[in-house]
């Protein structure tokens, strides 16, 4: 049991250090739709910025619960 949780939390630590590196590649490439999608909400005043992705957010989550889903048949 505890061999299948260490080996779920090494497989996890790998997944989000790729979504990382990928979030860090997206944004040296400047691709237009990350972050800036119809839903995204930005509020931006003289002194202050308030920036809330919830489409992109949205889309990600999408995304990830579609290949956890994937995942989890795999492994079944």
């Amino acid at each position: 049991m505890a061999n299948n949780i260490g080996k779920a939390l090494v497989m996890l630590g790998v997944f989000i250090t790729i979504i990382g590196l990928s979030f860090l590649l997206f944004s040296r490439l400047k691709l237009p739709f990350m972050g800036r999608l119809p839903g995204d909400i930005l509020i931006q005043k003289k002194n202050f910025t308030f920036y809330l992705p919830l489409a992109t957010s949205l889309i990600l989550s999408a995304i990830l619960s579609f290949i956890f889903y994937i995942v989890s048949k795999l492994y079944k």
